[in-house]
């Protein structure tokens, strides 16, 4: 915290779209709030000034697929009070983790014209090199839960995000449920979204991540029991958690009771 008594916020950026950058910047009524109450030190999405640290709070966003970015979360920890994930990229992998699931070499040279020139290590959330002190789910985040933890952060107050599955959401809005008429991972998401998707009448994507305490691997088979193919279970649940460790786990039980068949 800098002589005016602002607490200097900084946002960082791994292997990732920039959507949940893109939610911040997309509070518009409320940046200049924002801007009052804290110093944007370091954000060079929204600002060509880009100010050394240390920093009271930091925002990262993105996987970490590379030597590089395991050095700059490593000084983002070291940089920042308070290291917060920023996105499912950030928390479980995201996206980006699906790569894990295939040789590195062979999706390198699936996608680029000169893979040769790539340096490039397995997807892996931030908290696998650091610790963190929050963590802001979704693809992209939800700009009410940002801004709910800067005001926590200013004030010293622990910010109410919840863990608990989607489907407590999907009942408080009176949604009808999807699930037994497709594959919707509602059951062992974090809700938080205001339960969107179904609330449109498409079934729940996992953005959120893994909600606390579910059990992955149950859930997991009961998909089997339901006739969805392994592939399939796979791909939904590793969509945008493919590195989360309870997710890696469920598909190990997986694959391990359908050999001993």
């Amino acid at each position: 915290m800098q002589e005016s008594g602002r607490p200097r916020l900084a946002v960082y950026k791994l292997s990732s779209c920039a959507g949940c950058q893109l939610q911040i910047l997309n509070v518009e009524d409320l940046l200049l709030d924002i801007a009052a109450a804290v110093e944007i030190a370091y954000f060079p999405m929204a600002s060509r000034q880009m100010d050394p640290g240390p920093y009271d709070i930091g925002f990262v966003e993105g996987a970490v697929t590379s030597p590089e970015e395991i050095q700059r979360v490593k000084q983002a920890r070291q940089q920042c009070r308070l290291l917060v994930a920023l996105g499912s990229c950030a928390a479980f992998g995201g996206v980006p983790a699906n790569k894990n699931r295939f040789a590195q070499r062979v999706v390198e040279q699936q996608v680029y014209q000169h893979p040769e020139v790539l340096n490039s290590v397995e997807a892996r959330p931030v908290e696998h090199y650091v610790r963190l002190d929050a963590t802001l789910r979704g693809c992209p985040i939800h700009p009410e839960e940002f801004l709910e933890l800067v005001k926590g952060a200013l004030i010293g107050a622990t910010p109410r995000l919840p863990n608990y599955s989607l489907c407590l959401e999907c009942r408080l809005r009176e949604n009808a449920c999807l699930f037994a008429q497709e594959l919707c991972l509602g059951p062992i998401t974090a809700a938080g979204c205001g339960a969107l998707c179904p609330r449109l009448g498409r079934s729940c994507q996992g953005c959120r991540g893994p909600a606390e305490g579910v059990n992955l691997a149950g859930f997991a088979r009961l998909l089997q029991e339901k006739g969805y193919e392994r592939a399939i279970i796979q791909n939904q649940l590793g969509k945008y958690a493919a590195a989360a460790p309870g997710v890696a786990l469920a598909m190990a039980a997986l694959r391990w009771e359908e050999e001993r068949r």
